[in-house]
C-alpha cells in the first residue's frame, strides 16, 4: 500500500539458477526519498536482487515488497520503473522519437504520452540534439535519453542497474545530476547497481555492499569508510570482504 514507509522490504529472498545460488538470504529495505547503491564485484548478486525488485524474477524464498505490496504484482509494477545496463534505444529513431513511442507503449496515442515525452526530452538536457537521429548519437547521450525514458513514467520507485556504466566523464557527471535532481524534486526512491565508489560517495544515501550473494555492510558511505579506517568507500569495501 502506498502509505508505507518504505519504498522496498528485502525480507530474506534467496534466488538461484541451475543450483548456483545468485542471492542468498538477503534481507533490506529503501525509505522513501532514499538513493540506495548495490556494490559488489560481477556476481555478487546486485543484478538479480534489481531484476527481483522489478519483477522480472521470482525468489525461491522470502518476501519483497514494493510499498507494500508483492513486487511483480499489478498494483507493484505500475509503482516501479527499471533501466537494465544494457538498455539500448532505436538508432533509426530521433532521440524524441524514442521517448515519444515509449510513452505511447504505456498511454497509447494521447496528449498524456506527448506530454511525457516531453519531460523525458527536459530531463535529458540535450536541447535540441534530442531531434538528431539516435544512431549518430554519442554513448553518453543515448544513454541520457535510456534513463530520461525511465525517469520520465513518474513512478516512486527507480531501478537503475549500472547507469553510468562505460561513460566518459562528463556524460557520467550529467547522468548522476539527473538521477539526484528527479530524486529531490519528486521524492522517487531509487535503488542502483554500481561499481563506482567515487559515484556511490557523491550521489548515495546508503551503500549496501554484496558479495557472492550476500550483504556484508549497509550503511552510509561515510560511516562506512570510518568504520574500517579507510581513505574512501574502495578501500572500506576490500578491507570490509578480506574480514568475510
Amino acid at each position: 500500500m502506498r502509505d508505507s514507509e518504505e519504498a522496498l522490504i528485502f525480507q530474506n529472498v534467496r534466488k538461484s539458477f541451475s543450483g548456483k545460488v545468485a542471492v542468498d538470504g538477503v534481507s533490506f529495505s529503501i525509505k522513501k526519498g532514499e538513493i540506495v547503491a548495490l556494490l559488489g564485484p560481477n556476481g555478487s548478486g546486485k543484478t538479480t536482487s534489481l531484476r527481483i525488485a522489478a519483477g522480472l524474477l521470482t525468489p525461491e524464498s522470502g518476501t519483497v515488497l514494493v510499498f507494500g505490496e508483492p513486487a511483480g504484482s499489478e498494483k507493484a509494477r505500475r509503482m516501479v520503473s527499471y533501466l537494465p545496463e544494457d538498455a539500448g534505444i532505436y538508432d533509426r529513431l530521433t532521440g524524441y522519437e524514442n521517448l515519444l513511442f515509449y510513452a505511447m507503449v504505456f498511454y497509447g496515442r494521447s496528449e498524456r504520452a506527448e506530454n511525457t515525452a516531453k519531460l523525458g526530452a527536459e530531463l535529458t538536457g540535450l536541447g535540441e540534439e534530442i531531434n538528431r537521429p539516435a544512431g549518430v548519437m554519442s554513448r553518453g547521450m543515448k544513454r541520457r535519453i535510456a534513463l530520461a525514458r525511465t525517469l520520465m513514467l513518474g513512478t516512486p520507485l527507480i531501478l537503475l542497474d549500472e547507469p553510468t556504466s562505460g561513460l566518459d566523464v562528463f556524460s557520467a557527471v550529467e547522468v548522476r545530476k539527473s538521477i539526484m535532481e528527479h530524486s529531490r524534486k519528486t521524492g522517487a526512491s531509487v535503488l542502483m547497481s554500481s561499481h563506482n565508489m567515487l559515484e556511490v560517495e557523491r550521489l548515495c544515501d546508503r551503500a549496501i555492499l554484496m558479495h557472492k550473494g550476500k550483504i556484508v555492510e549497509e550503511g552510509k558511505p561515510q560511516e562506512i569508510v570510518e568504520k574500517y579506517e579507510a581513505g574512501d568507500l574502495e578501500e572500506a569495501f576490500v578491507k570490509a570482504l578480506r574480514k568475510r
